[in-house]
């Protein structure tokens, strides 16, 4: 049986929590993502554990055990138990009673194999003993060597109980999944024929894995897809690939809201439910990768940060290369200060008239390529002021 080498299991806090139940005669593993992620050799983030045990009876074994526990989603079957100040969801198996698309009712499982079935794809249904042995019920290993995202059972069923899952398959392609064998022929088809179901998820569950799938290093294949099945357009209306595609090539890293906004023109806010900030990044994304704002002066106003970005829309949108020296160029303007203030124009400009000489002033800094130096922008503003009076 195939064992799992990680240095987490060595851990004491992992130690101590699966101690509580193995003291108790009680079973208990690692699941999902903390297996996969191991085993594909990527960051782990979280240790999540499964159960026979009730969640009455995991609080009462932390407690023995001197442990902090906190009943986080009792209801649900889930516990978080604190060890070395970590905390560690456990949650008792389960099997699925009745599902309506977005929330399933669920009752308490005792075998391995029923927890398993719930799931979504057969490579976040593999298990792991406090030893690392590994417990694969539904053939997880496999698909997960073969770089393959495969529904359990029958994909019309898995997305019929939680349509969320037709954007996790196209988004855990393209973190995991082979492009060179391509997306799994039946799940595709599953989720072209449930589009329609997009419709009864929360913006913010669809905002929040549109963001994850565009986060993915490489993720044209699935997102094109998406595209192709109906899917894209269920999720964003009128959307488009082909300035993504472009830009995907230009990339020197993903950035998921740069690319958002290569699909095109969307209410985000109502369609997506992003973080104001996102938001915000986004409109001006949308604005300036047509604009014609130097990019040195936004780089200098907004940071190289939003300025690279609005060079990549750009290149993608109009297919002129960057300049070789932009990187040097942007960062350099990030950094620059004006070199006048308020103060040096005082009294001879004052109110309203001192602001706007400050902003032409400013303005003649920015186009010179900001070497026009404090002695130069004084003297423009003495002789400009002399050509009102």
């Amino acid at each position: 049986m195939t064992r799992l080498e990680a240095d987490w299991l060595a851990r004491e806090a992992v130690r101590q929590v699966m101690t509580l139940f193995a003291r108790a005669g009680e079973e208990a593993y690692f699941v999902g993502g903390c297996i996969r992620n191991t085993l594909l050799g990527v960051p782990v983030t979280d240790l999540d554990i499964a159960t026979p045990v009730r969640p009455e009876r995991t609080l009462a074994l932390a407690a023995e055990a001197g442990l902090k526990a906190v009943p986080t989603g009792i209801d649900h079957g889930t516990v978080t138990v604190i060890a070395e100040g970590e905390p560690f969801e456990i949650t008792t198996f389960r099997r699925d009673v009745e599902t309506d698309g977005r929330r399933a009712v669920v009752a308490y499982a005792d075998r391995l194999e029923e927890d398993a079935r719930r799931r979504d794809f057969t490579m976040n249904a593999l298990y792991a003993d406090g030893t690392g042995r590994i417990h694969d019920p539904l053939g997880g290993l496999a698909d997960l060597e073969a770089r393959r995202v495969r529904f359990i059972d029958d994909a019309n069923t898995r997305i019929r109980e939680d349509y969320l899952r037709i954007l996790r398959f196209f988004r855990f392609h393209a973190w995991y999944g082979d492009d060179a064998q391509g997306l799994d022929p039946e799940g595709l088809a599953a989720c072209a024929r449930n589009v329609e179901g997009i419709g009864t998820l929360s913006k913010e569950r669809i905002g929040a894995e549109m963001l994850k799938l565009l986060s993915a290093p490489a993720p044209e294949l699935a997102l094109g897809a998406m595209d192709r099945s109906g899917v894209l357009r269920a999720v964003l209306p009128g959307a488009e690939t082909k300035i993504f595609f472009v830009l995907a090539a230009l990339e020197p890293e993903p950035e998921p809201i740069r690319r958002l906004a290569s699909l095109g023109e969307f209410d985000v806010a109502a369609l997506l439910r992003l973080r104001k900030s996102l938001i915000r990044r986004y409109d001006y994304l949308r604005r300036a990768m047509a604009g014609t704002e130097n990019l040195c002066e936004i780089a200098y106003r907004e940071g190289a940060d939003l300025a690279r970005s609005v060079a990549l829309l750009r290149a993608a949108l109009f297919g002129q290369p960057l300049a070789p020296d932009l990187e040097a160029r942007l960062e350099r303007a990030e950094g620059e200060i004006f070199p006048v203030s308020a103060k040096d124009l005082t009294p001879k400009f004052t109110g309203p008239a001192l602001g706007e000489r400050l902003r032409r002033l400013e303005k003649a800094w920015i186009d010179s390529g900001f070497s026009l130096d404090r002695a130069a922008l004084l003297q423009r503003a003495d002789e400009d002021g002399d050509d009102e009076t």
